[in-house]
């Protein structure tokens, strides 16, 4: 993975905590992104080249008007006056290559300097046990913090671990092992149990992220929320919020006083609202 500077800019030292966001259903994680760069005033520093993130281009994406500065798959943003870095993947992964992207993208991590990360991601609401939303929608966690993934900041904002990570389970242990360099992938591919339903949580990019992430004794946390596929604006917002509480974030209000500024890229995200005639 190679970090391609736009014209005399850098990754900034002091900007120790990246945001990354991890595909899943919804794309919550990414429009998440979208509002923390949007609403930050973060600056684009550079893009990343991966030759397992396939190749995109894009119009203007923040504005607030267009300006035909184009968008890439794998961008990096900074706000130094929050000492953060944000990275937006707006293409998919090479089917079958999360593994090597995780690993190449720990790498770089590593390397640049960054002491904590945080992995936005979203689960498939049909997988989820003991729904209860009697108090809107609930932030689940997996963190780096303690050997079980529990972590006391998640605790005390009242978010849940996830307590379907189990780094004994072995799939979540073939991670581990992998990221670590003990088993190949081979080893996990010819195990015949692979796709059992349980593995359903440590086969998503976020699982992948969080244990090569993990292996370069890199501070992490997973932040995540359960989605349908549709209109996920509004998980968007929870899981931005979620963020902007842990890591206690400040950051400008718009001209209308409102927090979170939507991004230009965003008014046509789900197309034109229905005829109100037909109906």
């Amino acid at each position: 993975m190679e970090f391609v500077p736009e014209e005399s800019k850098h990754l900034h030292e002091d900007c120790s905590t990246l945001i990354v966001p991890a595909l899943s259903i919804g794309n919550v994680g990414q429009l998440a992104a979208d509002l923390l760069i949007s609403s930050m005033d973060a600056e684009r520093v550079g893009y990343l080249d991966d030759p397992y993130v396939l190749p995109c281009v894009g119009n203007d994406v923040y504005g607030p008007f267009p300006q035909g500065i184009l968008a890439l798959p794998l961008e990096a943003y900074e706000s130094s006056s929050s000492a953060l870095t944000i990275l937006q993947q707006r293409s998919p992964i090479v089917k079958g290559r999360i593994l090597e992207f995780a690993k190449n993208l720990a790498d770089f991590v590593a390397g640049s300097g960054k002491k904590h990360v945080v992995v936005l991601s979203s689960l498939d609401f049909r997988m989820w046990q003991n729904v209860d939303m009697s108090s809107g929608l609930q932030m689940y966690y997996v963190s780096s913090a303690n050997i079980d993934g529990t972590d006391e900041n998640c605790e005390q904002l009242g978010w849940k671990k996830l307590k379907e990570y189990d780094p004994s389970q072995k799939h979540w242990k073939y991670l581990g092992d992998l990221a670590e360099g003990n088993v190949t992938r081979e080893d996990i591919l010819s195990d015949e149990d692979e796709q059992e339903e349980e593995n359903y949580y440590a086969s998503l990019p976020f699982a992948a992220l969080f244990s090569f992430l993990k292996a370069k004794d890199l501070k992490v946390i997973c932040l995540l929320c359960y989605c349908s596929e549709g209109d996920n604006i509004s998980d968007a917002f929870q899981l931005a919020e979620a963020v902007s509480k842990f890591l206690k974030l400040s950051h400008p209000t718009s001209a209308s006083g409102e927090k979170w500024r939507v991004p230009l890229s965003w008014r046509t995200l789900y197309g034109p609202p229905p005829d109100v005639s037909m109906f």
